[in-house]
């Protein structure tokens, strides 16, 4: 995993990150399987230029869904909640 991209994958938009985002400067990403908290840092200050101060990681379980009689799981991710330095911003939302 030599690019950054290939360690972050999407931002993970939801009411609870984005309370984060605004009160505590975190913001939430999916990242690889094998991503660690360094690999995670360095890519994101690479991409988005910014300081990461703290980098935490979750892996989330798969969830039982089912459709009528038809049974399944969602897919299961890993996700890290990025803390970026006071007074720094990443704008998800901007149309670059």
């Amino acid at each position: 995993m030599n690019n950054a991209r290939d360690i972050i994958i999407r931002p993970i938009i939801t009411e609870k990150s984005m309370r984060f985002m605004d009160a505590e400067n975190k913001i939430t990403f999916e990242v690889a399987k094998t991503a660690n908290k360094t690999a995670v840092k360095q890519a994101i200050e690479e991409i988005f230029n910014v300081d990461v101060v703290k980098v935490n990681i979750m892996n989330v379980r798969p969830k039982a869904k089912r459709m009528g009689k038809y049974e399944g799981k969602t897919k299961a991710i890993r996700k890290a909640i990025v803390t970026i330095k006071e007074g720094q911003e990443i704008n998800l939302f901007s149309a670059e």
